[in-house]
C-alpha cells in the first residue's frame, strides 16, 4: 500500500515557529523513552509486546514505535487518567494483574504462555478477552472486558499514536505551540502542513459535495 504522506517528517518542524521550547522538551522526552521496562517486569513487558504486535501491527520498512515501552512509561510515572470504573483497580495494579491472568488464560487453554504462543491463538484470545468470555480466577474481581476496552485497547492505542513515527504516518502536523492551527475546514491545511499523495474516496466526495453547494 502506497504511503500517504510521502516524505513526510513532523519532526523537521522542530526548529519552526510551530513548536516552542516546551514542546520541543515533549516531544524529545517521548522519543527517548528507555526501551526496557520500568515499571513491568521483564515477563509482563514481554507480555504487553505481544499484546502490542496484534494490536497495533506496524510495517516493516520503518524502526518499529516502541508502544509496549511507551505504555510502561506511562506506568513507571504514574500518569494516571484521573477517573476508573467502579469495578477496576487503580492503573498500575489493573495491567500487572490484568496481564499475568491473560497469561495465565494462555497456559490454561494452550499449555503455554501469551507469548509463546502463534499470532493466531494470540489473537483468538485477545478476542474471547474483548468479548468478556474469559474467567481465570487470576484476573481477582477484574471485568476481562473492562480491562480490554478500558486499559488495554485505550493504553495501546493511545501509546501508537502518541508517538511522532505515527504523526508523520497520517500526516498529522502534531503540536503546534505557538503557531496553532488557521484552517480547519475540510479539506482544508496550513500551508505547513502534509499534503496527501492519495486523498481518498471520502475526500473527494466532501470536495464535490462543496461544489455543488
Amino acid at each position: 500500500m502506497p504511503e500517504r504522506f510521502p516524505g513526510y517528517d513532523v519532526l523537521a518542524k522542530r526548529h519552526t515557529p510551530s513548536w516552542n521550547a516546551q514542546t520541543q522538551r515533549v516531544i524529545d522526552a517521548r522519543l527517548a523513552v528507555p526501551r526496557e521496562p520500568r515499571f513491568l517486569s521483564v515477563e509482563e513487558f514481554a507480555i504487553l509486546e505481544a499484546i502490542a504486535a496484534r494490536i497495533t501491527p506496524q510495517p516493516a520498512h520503518r524502526p518499529p514505535i516502541p508502544v509496549a515501552a511507551l505504555v510502561d512509561a506511562k506506568l513507571y510515572g504514574n500518569h494516571r487518567d484521573g477517573y476508573r470504573a467502579a469495578d477496576m483497580p487503580p492503573e498500575r495494579e489493573a495491567w500487572r494483574r490484568g496481564l499475568r491472568a491473560l497469561d495465565a488464560e494462555a497456559r490454561a487453554a494452550h499449555g503455554a504462555g501469551f507469548v509463546e504462543l502463534p499470532a493466531r491463538l494470540q489473537e483468538e484470545l485477545l478476542g474471547k478477552l474483548q468479548a468478556g468470555a474469559l474467567q481465570d480466577a487470576a484476573w481477582g474481581g477484574i471485568p476481562p472486558k473492562t480491562f480490554f476496552t478500558q486499559r488495554l485497547l485505550a493504553d495501546v492505542v493511545s501509546a501508537y499514536w502518541s508517538h511522532p513515527t505515527a504523526w508523520s504516518e497520517m500526516g498529522f502536523g502534531g503540536p503546534a505551540a505557538p503557531r496553532g492551527y488557521v484552517r480547519l475546514d475540510y479539506d482544508e491545511r496550513d500551508p505547513w502542513e502534509a499534503a496527501e499523495a492519495y486523498p481518498g474516496e471520502e475526500a473527494s466526495a466532501r470536495r464535490a459535495n462543496r461544489r455543488v453547494g
